[in-house]
């Protein structure tokens, strides 16, 4: 009689909505079983169950090995999962995950960095172009019903600093480049990347600033970047310069930009913001030469949690192969 391998349980992931966040980064049931469906491999091997609100959290966490959240209760978690050894946050930003003290033994935490794509790419070459055709002026003299004509030159042949040429840095360093824009970048390890013209590391920022017509701003927010834009170095930057935040509000001191917006010597595009969302009273509402978006800039009401399940069914096919997951955070770096 031939011996047969025992049966393997399924892997459980747990799937944790939260309504606050909105209906474009609902991971539905519907959501999650077209997932599946792209995935066929996985079909047999992964139980999925769908929460919201910490309705069934409790529950769910008893027999969870992967957790799938945004915002949840993270007290004692070894003890409430004690099968849990993966969790992935629902977004690229896991600043309000930090420290990761709270994660059981052996455990790895994930992100979505990568899943914003084109329009990330599209929302970047839309600020700069924004920026160099001087609309934040423009915009800020509508308000007043003031007429007063803002030229300026093309874009080709000007100089961006893109700090933090990551998923979203590189993929506007690309278009920058077709445009004509000689792309300055700054990263961790100042590894270059054929899209770039200058790589640095975090160190030469200031030596940078003074050269560069536009800076964008996608790093990540850690303990080394937080206000890495702050008041002395953005009084390095000349007058008529352009500033984009695309990353996290707090990787610039923004109540030393608005000092210089109101002065109406540089202009700036942002799309982040601390707290969010911003009160109605935030100054920020009434500088000039600055044009607001509201945290809204890449993520596709359509595809956006789509995406980010198929990278989460490609890394339980990882996962379930013990092969080292994509995406992991790195504790030290805190991204």
């Amino acid at each position: 009689m031939k011996s047969r391998k025992p049966a393997v349980a399924p892997v459980h992931l747990h799937v944790e909505n939260y309504r606050g966040i909105g209906p474009v980064f609902e991971a539905s049931k519907a959501r999650v079983a077209a997932a599946l469906k792209r995935h066929p491999a996985l079909k047999g091997k992964v139980k999925i169950t769908v929460g919201y609100d910490g309705e069934m959290l409790e529950r769910a966490l008893k027999t969870a090995d992967v957790l799938f959240g945004w915002s949840f209760d993270r007290s004692n978690l070894a003890q409430r999962a004690p099968r849990l050894k993966w969790v992935h946050a629902h977004g690229a930003g896991v600043s309000h995950l930090m420290p990761l003290d709270w994660l059981p033994p052996g455990a790895v935490l994930t992100n979505s960095r990568g899943v914003h794509g084109p329009r990330a790419d599209e929302y970047a070459v839309m600020a700069l172009l924004m920026l160099n055709n001087r609309v934040p002026e423009m915009a800020t003299n509508q308000r007043v019903a003031r007429w007063e004509q803002c030229f300026n030159t093309g874009i080709a042949g000007k100089t961006v600093l893109i700090v933090g040429v990551g998923h979203v840095g590189a993929g506007l360093a690309v278009w920058a480049k077709r445009f004509g824009l000689h792309v300055i970048g700054i990263r961790r390890t100042g590894r270059p990347h054929r899209s770039v013209h200058e790589m640095h590391k975090p160190g030469a920022l200031r030596r940078l600033l003074p050269r560069v017509d536009f800076v964008l701003m996608t790093a990540p927010l850690t303990a080394e970047t937080h206000h890495m834009l702050g008041a002395a170095e953005l009084a390095l930057l000349k007058k008529g310069a352009g500033v984009i935040n695309y990353s996290r509000a707090n990787t610039i001191d923004y109540d030393a930009l608005r000092a210089r917006l109101d002065r109406r010597e540089i202009s700036a595009v942002l799309d982040v913001y601390d707290p969010e969302p911003l009160p109605s009273d935030s100054p920020l509402w009434q500088t000039p030469n600055l044009i607001m978006t509201t945290h809204s800039s890449s993520d596709d009401t359509e595809a956006y949690t789509p995406r980010t399940l198929d990278l989460v069914m490609r890394n339980m096919a990882r996962f379930i192969a013990g092969k080292p997951l994509t995406n992991r955070v790195d504790p030290k770096l805190q991204y």
